[in-house]
């Protein structure tokens, strides 16, 4: 399972905004700047981090971007889901319509050949495996590591 740069910048931008701290709002100027991410790219997913209720913003000269919620209510799997889309670990695995809030996901093998899935057990696993890391990890703790990983000044 591969995710993408919307999930790697997207995260990286929460996690400096969670540095910052919830006192003023911060440029996407100077979180691409601090981040060495390109600015184009990071308006397009701070768009969809927005939309998702992750950010909030504020316009004029002061203005900028801050976290929507507590860096603590911000799990992982949600953010992912919000950059990304389902996460799934093959693409035979497509969204379970009954569960969609749940973000559960079946092997449309099932559905084509009637037979099942020889590996399904397999990726289920894995499936859930990457899903419970996601959901087990907050915005708060990936703030709290990269303040410990950050050079002393």
């Amino acid at each position: 399972m591969i995710f993408t740069t919307k999930a790697e910048y997207g995260v990286r931008l929460l996690v400096e905004l969670g540095r910052q701290g919830a006192d003023s709002p911060v440029s996407l100027k100077a979180i691409a700047d601090a981040e060495l991410l390109p600015l184009a790219y990071l308006e397009r997913i701070v768009a969809r981090l927005k939309k998702a209720g992750f950010v909030e913003s504020t316009r004029g000269a002061h203005g900028g971007y801050r976290l929507a919620r507590d860096a603590s209510e911000i799990r992982m799997d949600e953010v992912i889901v919000a950059l990304e889309g389902q996460i799934t670990p093959m693409t035979c695995f497509v969204p379970d319509d009954e569960a969609t809030a749940e973000h559960r996901v079946v092997c449309h093998h099932n559905e084509t050949d009637g037979q099942g899935c020889a590996t399904k057990l397999l990726w289920t696993r894995v499936q859930g495996g990457v899903q419970n890391a996601l959901a087990g990890t907050t915005l708060a703790e990936l703030v709290t590591f990269s303040q410990r990983q950050a050079p002393q000044k």
